[in-house]
């Protein structure tokens, strides 16, 4: 490399276009390569960074690929057991009300260890944010069929396909979220494209923004890859999530306020 001056750049004069924010720690990532958690966690701390909140903020995080949150947002976070990721959030809300609180939970642990504490929370209005990451299989433990995989989709435990007269349909767990009255503001989105991050963000502060207004629960289930359960490379798993996973879970608001409309 030169060492001439005329080389040398003065970055006091280079315009910043992206800074991480204080709210993500310096840790390596865990995640296999293309996997859509990290994404999601830049998302959420970015917006909790820019909203000034970061000491305000508590996350729950439970088993699973879910379980690494802890490693990288920089704000107080608590483990929970598998599934209960909710009721713990409603133990930390409960005792702290002036607090932000979030679950951060993958669809086998909040639509299936953890179904029954999800519908209750969300039934009784529960003031905190519930982000689901659904990638439709168990990432962590060996790519197994979960409540969320397709028909005719091949896991470890379906090597033929998802047969649903015996393992039954993929279960709507956002749809089902959406019908409860204690649901405030209920939406799906992405991160497989710069535009489905922006919608993402967007919703992660409008239901943080409404949390802040005791609103009741907001549930934003994000549609994300999982190159190594899926065993393709990152581009693939992106094209096969929006061409096969999207007809089922479509991404969009399902519920939102009057306020909204």
């Amino acid at each position: 490399m030169s060492t001439n001056a005329k080389d040398t750049i003065d970055i006091s004069t280079m315009e910043t276009v992206y800074q991480k924010p204080i709210t993500l720690t310096d840790t390596p990532m865990h995640y296999c390569p293309g996997c859509g958690h990290g994404v999601v966690h830049k998302i959420l701390m970015e917006v909790i960074d820019e909203m000034g909140i970061a000491e305000q903020t508590v996350g729950v995080a439970p088993v699973g690929c879910s379980v690494f949150a802890y490693h990288y947002m920089n704000v107080d976070m608590q483990e929970a057991a598998h599934g209960r990721a909710s009721a713990v959030a409603t133990g930390v809300r409960r005792v702290l009300p002036d607090k932000y609180v979030f679950s951060y939970q993958g669809d086998g642990d909040l639509a299936a260890i953890g179904t029954g504490e999800t519908i209750h929370t969300v039934n009784r209005g529960e003031n905190i944010l519930m982000v689901f990451v659904n990638n439709g299989i168990y990432g962590m433990t060996g790519g197994q069929m979960a409540p969320t995989s397709l028909c005719g989709m091949v896991t470890s435990t379906s090597p033929y396909g998802r047969d649903e007269h015996t393992a039954g349909y993929p279960l709507k767990i956002t749809e089902m979220i959406a019908m409860l009255p204690g649901a405030y503001y209920v939406a799906r989105h992405a991160v497989h494209t710069p535009t489905a991050v922006r919608k993402l963000k967007k919703a992660f502060k409008t239901s943080l923004e409404f949390q802040k207004q005791k609103k009741g629960t907001c549930f934003i289930e994000v549609m994300s890859n999982c190159p190594s359960g899926w065993k393709m490379n990152p581009v693939e798993s992106n094209e096969w999530m929006e061409k096969n996973m999207f007809p089922y879970f479509p991404p969009g608001d399902i519920k939102v306020p009057a306020s909204m409309k």
